[in-house]
């Protein structure tokens, strides 16, 4: 079959975070099936351990018993404590943006990008968050089942939404809300009853002081309780099976699958016979995303560039393509907030909403200009807010400088290499194929801004004002 290069890239942004510059040769040379064995393969072996916290944070968190000394700890301790955590936070950050950067396994750092998003979870402790990302990476593309219990028994989760405080006669119904709502069923497909009497089947579920999953049981309800019509002296796993035996959880994921891969817009006839088939294989993930990308509707159309790019997948894919070096780095967190996304802190429970709420008239600017900012030393006036979980503890430099500096070192070289063998008069044609999906582009209006001098000075340039063009925010 033949390589059809809208089809690979529409693969390769959708799949992983678009194309490295090292990709642009494959992109001609294998077909988009070729091309999804390859990340397939490059996904197969498990990922290392993130692990970004200190020896000295590693000592003083581990002499703190969370819920039990935390309150006897100082004002000044305690701050020291969330200091510690937040920039503990942002290095986790860095790192994991990184590895979304230059890893080839890229469908599995996209999947586990998706799940971050679904079991959106705000815990400052960065132990928690470290042990929930790396579960989120080794099951990404496992089966949704064993997902799910995973991130169920977390430390971050089960802090998150309150599970550590549910006891029986006291039970808190936050966690077995969201489970429902949010994690498997979706909204409106169980009634509050159901709410009730699940969360006193998970209480008794919490953590220790090194976060590992405990059941207390004398914090558990041993009682009988009513579940979807079924009665039983249930616990918080029998909840979880209920759950996956419901075809409703298997309809909801893949939908919301769907939004996030393919189109906004769900089919509903592609929606049903994926969602039965994503059921029957007990909810096996890698089954289904092998579906969606070798489909031939995935390749249609009407599902090439019509999703925005989210500001981590307009980042990432940025310096996926020119390879580059900050003095700086946590400039980076400032962006992702200006932009509107920052790993680790969704917005709520909810997740990042997506789609066009990634798009307003102060975010569009900052996105038009990025491509701009990021290989020239330049700045940036930023507003902070008040909010310092927002800002990842990053409001007083914002405050004193109200300025976002980067200073990068690209690897044009590697770069303009790829266009070695490109006759000069089909430069600019073949620089906007590998960059854009969608569109019909004025190179000869694009050509007035670009550098002449040279070669390299051309294709350099011509792919800046490309990259901040309205055309490339999509995919």
């Amino acid at each position: 079959m033949r390589a059809d290069l809208s089809n690979n890239l529409h693969l390769l942004w959708r799949a992983g975070f678009g194309p490295a510059t090292e990709d642009l040769t494959a992109t001609k040379s294998l077909d988009h099936k070729e091309l999804y064995k390859q990340l397939v393969k490059n996904s197969a072996s498990a990922p290392a351990y993130l692990k970004v916290s200190t020896g000295s944070l590693d000592g003083l968190i581990k002499g703190i018993q969370m819920e039990g000394r935390m309150q006897e700890l100082s004002r000044e301790q305690k701050q020291q404590v969330r200091k510690r955590n937040t920039e503990a936070l942002k290095d986790l950050n860095l790192n994991w943006l990184s590895e979304m950067v230059e890893s080839k396994a890229q469908l599995r750092e996209k999947m586990a990008f998706f799940w971050h998003g679904h079991f959106a979870c705000r815990q400052i402790n960065v132990f928690f968050q470290q042990h929930l990302l790396d579960i989120i990476r080794q099951n990404a593309l496992s089966d949704f089942g064993t997902l799910l219990r995973e991130v169920s028994k977390s430390a971050a989760m089960l802090a998150f939404l309150n599970n550590q405080q549910n006891r029986k006669k006291q039970p808190n119904e936050n966690f077995a809300r969201e489970v429902m709502e949010l994690f498997t069923l979706g909204r409106g497909q169980y009634s509050e009853q159901d709410v009730k009497e699940a969360a006193r089947a998970f209480t008794g579920w919490g953590f220790d002081i090194t976060g590992e999953f405990v059941f207390r049981k004398q914090f558990h309800d041993e009682g009988s309780k009513t579940i979807f019509g079924k009665t039983g002296n249930f616990d918080g796993d029998d909840v979880i099976s209920m759950l996956l035996e419901n075809k409703q959880t298997a309809k909801f994921l893949t939908a919301k699958l769907l939004r996030f891969y393919v189109n906004e817009e769900v089919d509903e006839s592609v929606l049903k016979q994926l969602s039965d088939s994503f059921y029957q294989s007990g909810y096996n993930i890698s089954r289904l995303m092998e579906s969606i990308f070798l489909s031939s509707w995935f390749y249609e159309k009407k599902n090439i560039g019509v999703k925005v790019k989210s500001p981590v997948e307009l980042i990432t894919g940025i310096r996926r393509m020119i390879s580059m070096d900050f003095e700086n780095e946590q400039s980076l967190l400032l962006y992702q907030r200006l932009l509107g996304q920052i790993l680790f802190y969704p917005p709520n429970v909810a997740g990042w909403p997506g789609g066009k709420n990634w798009i307003d008239s102060s975010s569009l600017m900052y996105r038009l200009r990025l491509p701009r900012l990021l290989p020239e030393y330049e700045t940036i006036g930023i507003k902070p807010k008040d909010d310092d979980d927002v800002m990842m503890g990053q409001s007083e430099t914002a405050a004193g400088r109200t300025k976002g500096m980067m200073n990068v070192t690209v690897d044009w070289p590697a770069y303009t290499a790829q266009f070695k063998e490109i006759p000069r008069e089909q430069l600019g044609v073949a620089i906007a194929s590998g960059l854009l999906l969608t569109g019909t582009i004025n190179l000869n209006h694009l050509n007035t801004f670009a550098d002449m001098a040279g070669r390299e000075s051309y294709i350099s340039s011509l792919t800046i004002q490309l990259m901040s063009t309205p055309e490339y925010q999509l995919m």
